[in-house]
């Protein structure tokens, strides 16, 4: 009768020799990284106003500035902070102010991008924005088209801020990951 031994030895090598061929030939770096600069210009009044007060304490009359009030907003994305610079797309989402006293909004927002090398994919974004701080984080959590399976963070600032008449351009510097 032939020692079981000797056929367990024999097996051992025809599993680990796909296992070693796999872990050398598999590709170790899949990911792009794409880093990107958007402005966002969010105008709560005038001709081209892009964002609007759905509901708050006062009703949608409520100032985005007082807490638990929220805004619905459809925002031009420029390649550039000028309101005359090209549109590569739209940041569509709500904000609502998350803070009792009054100074963060929490954001949740898709920018789709109506034009340029990106036409037709989207980024997921969420996070707070303590808006009074001069560099805010953000996360971006999901995405689409050229974005799919994407990762990442953004740094956002403002770049124009004219609370009497509440209108803003805000500046994303965005770096994601994905296939």
């Amino acid at each position: 009768m032939p020692n079981p031994l000797f056929f367990a030895s024999l097996s051992i090598p025809l599993i680990a020799l796909p296992l070693i061929y796999w872990a050398y030939t598999y590709p170790k770096n899949k990911y792009k990284q794409t880093n990107l600069v958007l402005y966002v210009h969010d105008y709560l009044t005038g001709d081209d106003k892009s964002a609007m007060t759905v509901a708050g304490k006062d009703g949608p009359g409520t100032s985005i500035m007082h807490f638990g009030t929220l805004l619905a907003h459809d925002d031009p994305v420029t390649i550039g902070p000028d309101p005359k610079s090209e549109e590569v797309g739209r940041a569509q989402g709500m904000y609502i102010n998350s803070q009792l006293d009054g100074k963060a909004i929490y954001l949740v927002f898709s920018v789709m991008f109506t034009g340029g090398e990106y036409k037709g994919s989207t980024l997921e974004i969420q996070g707070a924005d303590p808006f009074v701080l001069k560099e805010r984080e953000f996360s971006v959590v999901s995405g689409t088209g050229y974005f799919r399976f994407v990762r990442g963070y953004g740094v956002m600032t403002t770049e124009f801020l004219d609370i009497p008449n509440m209108r803003a351009i805000i500046k994303l510097n965005i770096t994601v990951r994905h296939f």
